[in-house]
């Protein structure tokens, strides 16, 4: 994969040759790995919320914990991805996840016994501050066991079965929960702990030495698509954070929200598949093509016209997200110096992040159509400035 001048990034043509280690057997591994990861965050919601109800009466409580993660993520993603550096990458990627696993064990744990909420406040923070780390050091990986011109169609099927894994976990936190949310939350961890077995091992998969004294993250080109990143995140957790409150403002039952999250996971589902197939990186022109549908699906969402056509924009938000994510994943490793790819990705977890805190902090202090027209203006001025920051580049090729 190249970098021109302007920041564009072109996937190599097919001639870079599989890293030592890698084979499909180990790729397989990595792609289960990837999907069991986000287990615990998509059954999070739910799982939490059963667990906070006998604690506190509220199980709006959940949502707390939830919080506690996200910002401990968002403080902790890119100092703990540093700490690795040196390490072998598999090798700190288990570190991190088996910390993860005991936090929420003891979340578990906590709840089991009645210990004071805030305590699992706690517990819930530890686990947040190595997800972020522990994401950039799984997506690092990849670069070890795929060719560069293998990246789009292993990152479009990556994304695939994201989309599965949150559409797949929340009905099983439910189930489980209404059963023993406890046992619910273990069994759901001990999915997510999964990779500390299945990832495979690939010995050379080790930063560089730090070059020049090092490279900055914070360039203009980088920023630009961690703040594409944090747009898309926006839009589409103003989805799935406001599916019931989209429910209720058309007269529909609160449990009818599922149609739209459930809409917008098979249309992402779907564009994940076309990626993969197509495994080719877009040019910027495409690209912005599927910024202007997204920005149009959220519109239409926002204009709230009826059910029907919330449906509608949900749909053409999903379709665009696998290839826009694979997308921006492409740029970032592009863009990044060679020893702190680990630590960008963490950086772009951090980004998802802060657009969820966004919509969600937004859905909390105000109302749904001031965070619907956030969402909005989020990922309009992202199409903006990418199509500004392309103008007078050298013609693609």
């Amino acid at each position: 994969m190249a970098v021109r001048a302007d920041g564009e990034a072109r996937v190599s043509d097919g001639t870079a040759t599989v890293p030592r280690g890698a084979g499909r057997g180990a790729l397989v591994r990595w792609f289960l790995s990837y999907g069991a990861f986000g287990v615990p965050q998509a059954a999070g919601p739910i799982v939490f919320a059963l667990l906070a109800l006998p604690l506190t009466g509220d199980a709006q409580s959940g949502a707390a914990i939830v919080l506690a993660i996200t910002l401990a993520q968002v403080a902790g993603a890119v100092p703990v991805a540093r700490l690795g550096r040196g390490w072998n990458a598999v090798g700190y990627l288990r570190v991190l996840v088996g910390i993860r696993m005991v936090a929420l064990a003891a979340i578990a744990f906590l709840a089991a016994v009645e210990a004071p909420f805030a305590w699992l406040l706690v517990a819930a923070a530890l686990g947040g501050l190595v997800n972020g780390a522990a994401f950039g050091y799984l997506r690092s990986v990849l670069n070890h066991l795929v060719a560069p011109a293998g990246l789009p169609r292993a990152l479009g099927i990556a994304a695939t079965l994201g989309e599965v894994t949150f559409v797949a976990a929340p009905v099983a936190a439910s189930v489980l929960g209404t059963l023993d949310p406890v046992l619910a939350l273990l069994a759901l961890s001990a999915l997510g702990t999964l990779p500390l077995v299945l990832v495979p091992g690939v010995a050379h998969a080790t930063a560089p030495a730090v070059a020049d004294g090092g490279a900055s993250l914070v360039t203009p080109a980088i920023l630009l698509w961690l703040g594409c990143t944090l747009a898309n995140s926006a839009v589409v957790s103003s989805i799935e954070i406001g599916a019931v409150s989209l429910a209720m403002n058309y007269g529909l039952a609160p449990e009818m929200g599922f149609i739209f999250t459930v809409a917008l996971c098979v249309a992402a589902v779907s564009g994940g598949v076309w990626v993969s197939v197509r495994n080719r990186m877009p040019g910027r022109g495409v690209v912005l093509g599927y910024l202007g549908l997204m920005s149009a699906g959220a519109v239409l969402i926002a204009a709230q016209v009826s059910a029907v056509a919330t449906v509608v924009g949900a749909v053409a938000i999903g379709c665009c997200m696998a290839p826009l994510s694979t997308f921006y994943s492409l740029m970032l490793d592009a863009l990044s110096p060679l020893h702190r790819k680990a630590e960008l990705f963490a950086l772009a977890r951090t980004a998802n992040s802060m657009g969820i805190i966004l919509t969600s902090a937004s859905l909390s202090l105000t109302s749904l159509a001031v965070t619907q027209a956030v969402a909005v203006g989020a990922i309009v001025t992202a199409a903006g400035v990418v199509s500004f920051a392309g103008r007078g580049s050298a013609p693609e090729r």
